[in-house]
């Protein structure tokens, strides 16, 4: 089956180039040059994956991301030559679900593409099914609460494996720090925005071989993290 993207920004060379690309990757691709023709699409087309700019006059990327988050859980690429924490952030909670800050390059926006596509379409994990991670090295089983590396049961904390364990049933989503922190953290706690990065540096410490190049825990400089659920399937990795 070939997968559907509709591509939506009101700048023409973009838009060519994109549709170019994605063509050229086997996509089929529809374009829209705003986002009221972008939402005509969608509910025509029914498109896979949504690749989608947020500067655009009468109607952004935020206000199209909202509007199509009350009707449809499609996956959704924003572009953004904004590359602020709060930008993206805002995009990410607006409902999308990754970001390239432009100019990007082509294979980047490949990449992202077929890894956002390939998380679309896996299976919903089981909430008491074991998570494999790198072909068995890493193993969370949500039953028992343990956690292997190589065959060995890792000492964690209830915080550190809940934190794992939520990033783990998000692998590949970039999830932002306060994200995080307001699921995995109780109201009542004493923590704060830096107990996440307390317990990120915490846990590459006990998961990592090498903690400065993570494999599993990247960190999305100026927003927060990404499980990548196979190492070596993203090219831009990030410490932190």
């Amino acid at each position: 089956m070939v997968e559907k993207i509709l591509v939506v920004d009101d700048d023409p060379g973009l838009l060519q180039l994109i549709q170019t690309s994605l063509k050229q990757d086997h996509y089929d691709v529809i374009v829209a040059a705003g986002g009221e023709e972008g939402l005509r699409l969608l509910s025509e087309t029914k498109p896979h994956l949504v690749i989608l700019d947020i500067m655009m006059p009468h109607m952004d990327g935020w206000e199209f991301c909202g509007l199509v988050r009350k009707v449809s859980t499609v996956p959704i690429i924003m572009l953004t030559a904004l590359g602020s924490q709060n930008d993206i952030v805002r995009g990410l909670r607006a409902g999308a679900d990754d970001y390239l800050v432009k100019p990007f390059q082509k294979d980047e926006l490949l990449a992202r593409v077929s890894a956002v596509l390939r998380r679309a379409n896996m299976p919903p994990p089981s909430a008491k099914a074991p998570l494999r991670f790198g072909d068995g090295e890493l193993i969370i089983d949500p039953t028992d609460r343990v956690v292997t590396l190589n065959g060995e049961a890792l000492d964690l904390t209830p915080t550190e494996f809940d934190l794992l364990l939520f990033m783990a049933h998000r692998a590949g989503r970039i999830l932002s720090t306060e994200f995080i922190f307001e699921n995995v953290w109780s109201y009542d706690s004493d923590a704060n925005l830096e107990s996440v990065k307390w317990y990120m540096w915490r846990l590459r410490k006990k998961i990592e071989k090498k903690p400065s190049s993570p494999k599993y825990i990247i960190t999305e400089r100026g927003v927060g993290y990404r499980f990548i659920p196979n190492y070596g399937q993203t090219q831009k990795v990030r410490a932190g």
